[in-house]
């Protein structure tokens, strides 16, 4: 009995039967080694051999839509040599914050796997009312762009009370929105239909304002960088004292090296035109808190918890109506703050605002930088990579003196593309078995 029990310890219990008679098991089992051990083991190799592993599972996430951004400069740049100019890389990055700030918002309700219709109408909404408050009414600046916020944050949270609360279809909750909120937007303006703003006030600077001083913008790059090394080096060695697969030094180098040389050039473009802008800064904080929420947080875990599977999340112990509101509530408070930046760019709010295709670009924007329209999967730097898409097209084909119909077909195949490489990559992700 003493030999039954000790002669062959627990570890080596393998069904090697098994593995003889399934090799198709045992190939899945040697692919699904943790990256950093392939990085850690082979090197420079282990990239590649980490990229082929993905390649075949289907774990694209932002390559191909890195890629389009990469080919899109080129071939506007060989175009027109403008395109890369300081001058249109400010105008690109200053245009793209409104939208952009929506976008955070929509790749949060997206990672549900549910959609946010009334965005355009809930950031025109914000924006009229901060204009009434701050210009008719004589409110502190301050205090009316705070009220637009929180107003904009509640109308989501009323949404994601239908929604989650009394069961009503997302999509038909925030279709009714659009509706309503665009009616309160007009009745807010009143007849005259437009509130010019003060180009010097809080909401007016949101776009116009620049550090002029050079150390501003490489100050940041370095901020950044530090940060990034930091932290990549702190989460590693807090990896290795647990025990866990952890990134080689060599590879935050090399990360940090890429992440030195974008931020660089980026500040040294800044600085070739007006500086820093204000607006660059403001989307940034927000995009890395955003990121910090969704991924360091147990709330950002039970967000893509929910996208996964609703039952097994209710299941865990999950809170799925306070969770399934708060989203909500969270892209109306993204969509009033992208909707003062609109109304900044133009130094005024007026029935134009969250209409045309704002609602389109903001969604477009999500799903073009990586999000999954299935849910449990995306980033809110998706929003970042997508809006720069899409507003780089805008301003090269408006470079080219190419007609507005062109652009919506243009912007719409580029849609349509991202939309079907995640269909395929979800299907290879089964096929895999990693769905």
């Amino acid at each position: 009995m003493s030999l039954d029990k000790t002669s062959t310890p627990p570890e080596d219990h393998t069904p090697q039967d098994a593995v003889v008679e399934n090799p198709e098991a045992a190939a899945a089992a040697v692919t699904a080694v943790d990256p950093r051990l392939l990085v850690r083991e082979q090197g420079l190799m282990g990239y590649w051999s980490e990229f082929k592993r993905k390649m075949k599972a289907g774990e694209l996430g932002s390559m191909p839509v890195i890629v389009g951004l990469v080919i899109i400069c080129v071939i506007f740049q060989v175009l027109n040599s403008n395109f890369l100019s300081a001058q249109n890389i400010n105008d690109i990055t200053i245009t793209m914050v409104g939208t952009g700030m929506i976008s955070v918002g929509i790749v949060f309700v997206l990672l549900l796997g549910e959609i946010d219709l009334s965005v355009g109408s809930v950031s025109g909404a914000a924006s009229a009312l901060a204009a009434v408050l701050a210009v008719n009414q004589g409110w502190p600046e301050w205090a009316a762009v705070l009220l637009a916020i929180a107003s904009g944050a509640a109308i989501g949270a009323l949404h994601g009370f239908f929604f989650a609360v009394l069961g009503a279809p997302a999509f038909a909750v925030t279709l009714a929105g659009l509706l309503f909120w665009l009616g309160f937007m007009l009745k807010v303006l009143g007849a005259d239909g437009t509130i010019n703003l003060d180009s010097d006030g809080l909401v007016g600077k949101l776009t116009t304002y620049y550090f002029s001083d050079v150390a501003a913008a490489y100050g940041l790059a370095v901020i950044v960088v530090a940060v990034f090394f930091f932290t990549s080096f702190l989460a590693n060695r807090r990896r290795e004292a647990a025990g866990v697969p952890s990134r080689p030094l060599s590879d935050t180098v090399l990360r940090t090296v890429l992440l030195a040389v974008i931020s660089f050039a980026a500040a040294y473009m800044y600085n070739q035109y007006k500086g820093l802008p204000l607006a660059t800064v403001i989307f940034l904080v927000f995009l890395i808190g955003s990121d910090f929420v969704l991924r360091r947080t147990s709330y950002g875990r039970k967000i893509f918890a929910l996208g996964g599977s609703v039952e097994a999340s209710r299941r865990a112990g999950i809170n799925v109506t306070a969770v399934r509101i708060s989203v909500f509530a969270i892209s109306g408070g993204f969509a009033a703050i992208g909707g003062l930046f609109l109304a900044s760019k133009i130094a005024s709010a007026n029935q134009s605002a969250g209409t045309g295709d704002l609602l389109m670009n903001a969604i477009a924007a999500a799903v073009i930088g990586g999000t999954s329209l299935f849910g449990g999967r995306g980033r809110t730097w998706n929003a970042l990579l997508g809006v720069l898409v899409i507003v780089s097209i805008q301003y090269g084909l408006q470079l080219e003196s190419i007609a507005e119909p062109v652009k919506y077909m243009i912007t719409a195949a580029v849609l349509l593309t991202t939309v079907v490489i995640d269909s395929i990559t979800r299907k290879t992700q089964k096929t895999a078995g990693r769905a």
